[in-house]
């Protein structure tokens, strides 16, 4: 990705490239969904964890928190 983004750039105004970035955008969104469940799904397994995986999601969803954190 970092390779094609200059290039990008200059194709911005094109249709089809639009339209395969916005396929691709949604695929790897959906890819990403899913490996959250399936992580989700195996990692909650207690109260403990659970609370955690709440609080987590409380925080990322009212506050932006930056990446490396």
């Amino acid at each position: 990705m970092v390779l094609l983004a200059p290039s990008y750039k200059r194709w911005a105004k094109n249709p089809q490239l639009n339209a395969f970035v916005r396929g691709v955008t949604a695929a790897a969104t959906g890819a990403i969904a899913g490996a959250v469940i399936v992580l989700a799904r195996r990692s909650i397994y207690d109260v403990a964890t659970l609370i955690i995986a709440l609080v987590s999601l409380v925080v990322l969803m009212r506050w932006k928190v930056p990446e490396p954190i």
